[in-house]
């Protein structure tokens, strides 16, 4: 029988880019980190970087556009 205490959930997607969007600002507690690392996956981490940068790179884009038209 599986002690239910012991057993870590993955990370929803939402947590995943939240956790990556505070990392892209530096911004992090030790609580949060510790948090992270134990339920965050490789894949969730890779996704939400991906995701985060292209929202990033394309808000940028907007923001030139608006500014130089």
């Amino acid at each position: 029988m599986k002690d239910e205490s012991k057993v870590q959930r993955k990370a929803s997607f939402f947590q995943a880019m939240k956790a990556v969007s505070w990392a892209f600002f530096g911004i992090r507690k030790k609580s949060d980190h510790d948090h992270d690392a134990a339920t965050l996956t490789l894949g969730q981490v890779i996704v939400a970087g991906i995701v985060g940068a292209a929202i990033f790179v394309t808000s940028i884009l907007m923001m030139v556009k608006l500014v130089t038209s």
